[in-house]
């Protein structure tokens, strides 16, 4: 082969994997996914779970989630990690928003908070009193929850909505006298802060999160595709992190910036469990839905069923 017939195979060559990097460029898709507390990107980092994606993540963290449920909303990310009863008020803000999995869990954790040395000692103690929590948050249902357990409402009490870290700092000053709030953050104040749980969600809250996908994201079928993927390897993940409960502490720890005995305990007790969708889940959301009309906190009925996307499945873990 002559030295201009050489130059010229490989000009040839060169723009034929040119050409075929930029079909795979346009055929890898991005998943922006919208995370609360690093609750799952820090369990699929530390199970190894991202490795040989055929897809790029783009993450965005989020601490509560009604910030994360107005970026869903504004179709700013694609899918994301919500609590059954914030999912609600996204959808009856007109999201387009479809649930694809749920995440169960044991809800102890989600419950109103007193301060240690507080005279309160059940739900009736809280009439008249100042509750912080985030408005349409799983917190601010819990405390609705409670108060109808003994024939209260929201008139009866003092509603203070600020965020997580806001509400920490007002019970720790005394600015109200109990906080309804979620995992991790009763870990937290229990451990750190000695607050007391005067409420917890047993019997109160069904105890799903789900993860929901916008149907933008949805009606595209690469990202359908990525996204089913996603789920699988999210459900390994966090099967994996329930076996290495130490290792994965760690990783969380440094992830949210709690103490390593924090992550580990709020994990620990949750008891969290992906699974598909089913009858028994959508019965538990249109419950849901069902109790916030009865509220006032969302003025149109809602019917879940079509909220629901069944079609996403779950293998068993090897």
């Amino acid at each position: 082969m002559t030295g201009l017939r050489l130059r010229r195979w490989w000009a040839a060559l060169a723009l034929l994997g040119l050409v075929a990097g930029q079909a795979l460029a346009a055929e890898r898709v991005t998943l922006r996914l919208a995370d609360q507390k690093g609750g799952m990107r820090s369990q699929l980092e530390a199970a190894g779970a991202l490795d040989g994606l055929g897809y790029d993540i783009q993450w965005f963290e989020f601490p509560a989630a009604a910030p994360l449920g107005e970026a869903l909303n504004a179709g700013a990310v694609d899918a994301g990690i919500i609590g059954d009863a914030p999912l609600l008020f996204v959808l009856a803000a007109g999201a387009r928003v479809k649930a694809i999995a749920v995440d169960k869990s044991d809800p102890w954790g989600t419950a109103v908070l007193v301060p240690q040395g507080s005279p309160l000692q059940s739900a009736a103690d809280l009439k008249g009193k100042r509750i912080a929590t985030g408005r349409g948050s799983i917190g601010h249902y819990i405390a609705l929850k409670a108060l109808a357990s003994v024939g209260l409402n929201d008139k009866d009490v003092q509603f203070r909505f600020l965020g997580p870290v806001d509400a920490k700092v007002a019970l720790a000053n005394g600015s109200v006298d109990a906080w309804a709030t979620w995992e991790p953050y009763t870990t937290l104040a229990e451990q750190v802060d000695k607050a007391r749980v005067l409420v917890n969600g047993r019997g109160l809250s069904a105890g799903n999160t789900f993860l929901a996908a916008t149907d933008d994201a949805l009606a595209d079928p690469a990202r359908r595709a990525a996204l089913q993927d996603y789920l699988q390897r999210l459900a390994r993940s966090q099967v994996w992190a329930y076996e290495h409960l130490g290792e994965y502490s760690q990783v969380l720890a440094k992830l949210i910036g709690f103490p390593e005995p924090v992550a580990r305990l709020q994990f620990e007790r949750r008891k969290l469990q992906w699974q598909g969708l089913d009858e028994a889940t959508a019965r538990d959301q249109q419950s849901t839905a069902d109790f916030y009309h009865s509220s006032g906190l969302i003025p149109q009925k809602l019917d879940v069923a079509p909220t629901f996307d069944n079609s996403f499945t779950l293998q068993a873990a090897p």
